[in-house]
């Protein structure tokens, strides 16, 4: 049995037996996408393989130049000898973890995932394997999410008491997959509901892939409306203080991301609200997944590798630290997740 099917090198993870990357860093011959986040989904590469439920989203993301081909979830496909297949990461609508298999090793890359459930995409499911390659984005004990129902919950009341005072709410949450996670747990007997231009063009592509949600109208798509009081508009935190946003006159503003966890995250992006809602695993669901997988080797990546490296290895564990991203909250819309 081969000890690595895979290594980390420069262009990101690469297979040396089947000829590809795994989320490449950059454009690269070959790749096998995990989601179609942008941070995963790098444009310029000449194939494509991805999970079929990913198919709409990746097509909006990417050039149609590139060759894609797509599996549905569990089935394999033999990629220069590797066995390779996609598994429901929970993340958003197609993310997967891929699977690959030679020669009885088995390694998984679980892309970015989440445990808890979400009526916009497929549910996460433990993959047994050798290795398992990790993100830990959120990856310290200070990071224990609530319950999404109880979030939402919080959501429409801060939406119901605007509307009564006769304001307009901005919800700020990343375009692909938050949005539309956000979107489907509102209460529409509130008001109506719009959209920035980039959540609604993911909204439709969720829509297409038999996704139902609540209707959306596109913002720039109203010619005329005096007031927007009662209204609930869905932006990127991008939009957030610039001329877009003054047509909505009086508003409220709030910020959805595990960022909101940390004391300080609002106030600095000069929000009257936060909510606590990630599509990544918190701490407990990050250990748990882990030791769902019966991994004899931990690799982490993108997050807080180092620390969750060492406590790991502290309980025995064969764990690796493959690069650090220490996140605060400041980073871009892509990275508010």
């Amino acid at each position: 049995m081969v000890d690595n099917l895979l290594q980390l090198t420069p262009r990101g993870l690469y297979c040396e037996l089947g000829g590809f990357y795994v989320d490449p860093y950059e454009p690269v011959e070959r790749a096998i996408v995990t989601h179609a986040h942008s941070d995963h989904a790098r444009p310029g590469c000449r194939k494509y393989l991805a999970a079929l439920p990913s198919q709409h989203l990746l097509r909006l993301r990417l050039t149609e130049e590139a060759e894609f081909t797509f599996v549905d979830y569990g089935q394999s496909l033999d990629v220069g000898g590797v066995k390779v297949s996609f598994h429901p990461a929970g993340h958003i609508l197609g993310s997967a973890q891929v699977r690959l298999e030679y020669r009885g090793r088995v390694e998984v890359v679980s892309g970015d995932y989440k445990l808890e459930s979400d009526l916009t995409c497929k549910a996460w499911e433990p993959v047994v394997c050798h290795r398992l390659i990790s993100e830990c984005t959120f990856g310290l004990p200070v990071f224990r999410w609530p319950d999404s129902a109880v979030i939402a919950g919080e959501i429409n009341q801060w939406w119901r008491a605007a509307a009564e005072e006769g304001k307009c709410c901005l919800l700020y949450g990343y375009a692909v997959g938050k949005s539309q996670r956000l979107l489907s747990l509102l209460d529409v007997s509130i008001g109506p509901i719009y959209t920035h231009g980039a959540v609604e063009k993911a909204c439709q592509a969720y829509r297409v892939s038999g996704v139902s949600l609540p209707d959306t109208e596109y913002v720039g798509a109203v010619e005329r409306r005096d007031t927007w009081a009662g209204a609930l508009v869905l932006a990127v935190p991008s939009a957030h203080g610039t001329s877009w946003t003054r047509r909505f006159g009086n508003c409220t503003t709030a910020m959805a991301s595990g960022w909101m966890m940390i004391r300080g995250t609002r106030r600095r992006r000069s929000m009257d609200r936060g909510f606590v809602i990630s599509d990544h695993v918190d701490w407990p669901s990050l250990l748990r997944a882990i030791t769902a997988s019966r991994a004899e080797s931990i690799w982490l990546m993108h997050g807080y590798t180092v620390a969750v490296a060492r406590y790991l290895r502290e309980l025995g564990k064969d764990a690796l630290a493959l690069g650090q991203r220490t996140f605060d909250g400041s980073e871009d819309a892509e990275y508010l997740t």
